[in-house]
């Protein structure tokens, strides 16, 4: 089996992560989905954005690549919460 050359690219990291973010506190507003199913919703945005839009005809690359967008906007979502969580501690303690 061989598997698929996958290249990251500025649309990987730029745009597609941001989107999927957006797009999960998004439904996660409007939709009131329990902070436990958030992190799964993250997961299909970016496996639907990869599958459907950026990798098509790629299945493989599809799904690898949307387990990184939506890990990396998991990710990303929760350095940024925990950097303003302890940056809004600092400044109230000061």
């Amino acid at each position: 089996m061989d598997f698929p050359t996958v290249y990251t690219n500025f649309w990987d990291a730029v745009i597609a992560v941001p989107i999927v973010m957006a797009l999960t506190q998004v439904i996660k507003v409007f939709f009131h989905i329990p902070k436990t199913f958030v992190p799964l919703v993250a997961l299909l945005i970016g496996l639907l954005i990869s599958i459907f839009i950026s990798h098509r005809g790629h299945i493989t690359a599809g799904i690898f690549m949307g387990w990184f967008y939506g890990y990396a906007a998991i990710g990303s979502y929760a350095a940024l919460k925990t950097n303003v969580l302890a940056y809004l501690k600092k400044v109230r303690r000061e």
